[in-house]
């Protein structure tokens, strides 16, 4: 389906004036700017493999998923 093309600033004030825009949208183009995966190589000792593999299934989730939330925690503090 063919979104309608608008102008910049037609959008803006459709949007300030707290109108409907998803017909505007190309949802399926879309991006978020700085949450594109970045592959990192990161090497631990067993003994650390071990506890986050513990505590990935005490969590009921990935040892990748703990990995990177711990991390985030720690750039991010305030974020909690």
């Amino acid at each position: 389906m063919k979104k309608k093309s608008i102008r910049a600033e037609e959008f803006d004030a459709i949007f300030d004036n707290g109108n409907e825009i998803t017909e505007y949208l190309v949802v399926e183009e879309a991006e978020r700017p700085g949450l594109l995966p970045r592959r990192v190589s990161v090497d631990f000792p067993a003994w650390m493999v071990k506890e986050l593999d513990r505590e990935a299934h005490r969590l009921g989730i990935t040892r990748q998923s703990v990995i990177k939330y711990w991390i985030s925690e720690k750039l991010h503090p305030s974020a909690e």
